[in-house]
């Protein structure tokens, strides 16, 4: 039963290597949610993760013997990193298998805390077994990374801390789920102390292996586990955590990878720090649950887990994001392939703010464009969105929701088009500003018949468009004229190795 913990994690040891971490209000999503907000900032642990909590608590357990021959884990993130820095405090040995395929980040932040790293194999499994079969031959002690007595009190200290810190009311706490160490801690302690605190769980879509076995009533193992939030990619439920966690949690919600995406830019707009994407799964799950409840005016607690995550990732997360908050709609609309069409399509936008617009000429009839649109953070504004544009006469097929075009279509939008003659390509920059692109389309409506065209909005202070014009050997000074009365910087890319080897007529390779 979870009461058995609570001495376990009183008497914890940690704070040698630890640290009491704040419990900082989210003002921005507070408002946004009309509750109080509160974040616990395990982000700011020295290993930028509460898995110290766990290590340092099972080493202080273990006898002068076992801490003599040495401990030993199977970990590429955030364990790792705990128990490498718990060891070094204390004195001990430690080794630490990592699959081969661990960036190299990681791999150097376990060696800068002084334990020893194995590469082995090329998954977690491998890993493990390995590690397994050294504890064999030379002794060590495994520490595992979430499914034992002691890592699981360590980590309540997680719950404990929360309590003393916030004796007021408590409506629910929301804390992440990949092997259940953390929840079983937090629920164990807080369900005995305050047991009229909520205590939700939260999952990734691809890696709720918590959900699968309350469901089932047992543990199971997922058959194929999402690797986005890597800190909680876990295919099956802990043994010990699960015998907690079955009797003291009051319901697990799930999020996908834009959910998180998006709670990473929120924790960002509160406290300018950056979660990883476990980090960040509590604060999604949060939210989804004051949308599906319509709770406002309590105190909600998301466990800020972690800050691990590599720099590349950045790019991929903020991509998301707009979508994780529902405030961009992916359209793919037909429109007729004449000029003045672009010019129109944005009238029929109103004021939207548009955030992406691809198009390649395709044929003489239609005109095949891939749109990004700013919309409010509900279902409703996006398909009153879409039945307007089909009001008007357009084809419009709603993508948002379709992962291919997410990942993938909208980078590749284009090609080269044997139709197209006499093609310019210039490179465009204006201020961006609320109706800039409108502004600049209209200056171009007319003109010239626009082959290609694309747009991105970067979030930057200048709007950038790469726009294919067919301008006849005949218009060269109308073109120079339009240009220089246009008054925007522009750069011509006719010549440019990349256009003539996707985009333009088929040449040969430049």
């Amino acid at each position: 039963m979870p009461q058995s913990y609570i001495k376990r994690i009183l008497d914890a040891r940690i704070y040698d290597v630890a640290v009491e971490t704040p419990l900082d209000e989210a003002r921005l999503m507070s408002q946004r949610t009309a509750n109080r907000v509160l974040l616990k900032r395990e982000d700011l642990q020295p290993v930028f993760s509460f898995k110290v909590r766990g290590a340092y608590n099972k080493l202080m357990q273990l006898s002068p013997q076992q801490l003599e021959r040495g401990v030993i884990a199977a970990s590429a993130g955030n364990h790792a990193q705990g128990l490498a820095l718990s060891a070094q405090k204390k004195g001990v040995k430690a080794t630490i298998v990592m699959p081969q395929t661990t960036p190299a980040i990681k791999v150097d932040a376990v060696r800068a805390r002084g334990a020893k790293v194995v590469l082995y194999g090329d998954t977690y499994d491998e890993a493990f077994a390995h590690a397994q079969q050294q504890v064999e031959e030379q002794g060590l002690t495994y520490i595992h990374a979430y499914d034992d007595p002691d890592v699981i009190a360590g980590q309540g200290t997680v719950g404990m801390e929360i309590l003393r810190q916030h004796p007021g009311p408590i409506h629910a706490i929301f804390v992440p789920v990949g092997g259940g160490g953390l929840c079983a801690g937090v629920a164990a302690y807080v369900k005995y102390v305050r047991p009229e605190i909520k205590i939700f769980a939260v999952e990734p879509e691809d890696a709720a292996c918590l959900k699968l076995a309350l469901e089932k009533k047992r543990r199971a193992v997922l058959p194929e586990v999402g690797l986005f939030a890597d800190g909680v990619a876990v295919a099956q439920i802990g043994r010990e955590t699960f015998r907690v966690l079955r009797d003291s949690v009051d319901g697990v919600i799930t999020a996908n990878a834009d959910e998180m995406c998006a709670a990473i830019k929120d924790i960002f707009e509160d406290t300018r720090s950056i979660a990883e994407p476990a980090g960040a799964l509590s604060l999604a799950g949060l939210k989804k649950y004051v949308e599906s409840s319509g709770c406002q005016g309590e105190t909600l607690i998301a466990i800020d887990s972690g800050a691990n995550t590599n720099f590349d990732r950045l790019r991929y997360i903020s991509e998301r994001t707009e979508i994780g908050e529902k405030r961009e709609a992916i359209l793919a609309v037909t429109i007729a392939e004449k000029p003045g069409a672009y010019k129109k399509f944005m009238q029929a936008m109103g004021k939207r703010s548009i955030t992406e617009f691809n198009y390649r000429y395709a044929d003489a009839e239609d005109a095949h464009i891939f749109v990004g649109v700013q919309v409010s953070p509900d279902d409703d504004d996006r398909h009153k969105l879409v039945a307007g544009l089909e009001a008007k006469g357009y084809a419009v097929v709603d993508m948002t929701d379709n992962e291919m075009a997410k990942l993938h279509i909208r980078h590749m939008v284009g090609g080269h088009s044997p139709k197209v003659n006499h093609e310019r390509v210039f490179r465009f920059e204006f201020p961006e500003r609320p109706g800039a692109l409108f502004n600049f389309l209209t200056l171009l409506a007319g003109r010239w018949n626009i082959s290609m065209f694309h747009y991105r909005n970067h979030g930057a202070a200048y709007g950038r468009v790469l726009v294919g014009m067919q301008v006849g050997a005949s218009e060269d000074r109308a073109l120079k004229t339009f240009l220089g009365e246009l008054n925007f910087r522009y750069w011509e890319e006719t010549d440019n190795e990349a256009y003539r080897f996707f985009l333009g007529q088929l040449r040969g390779r430049p």
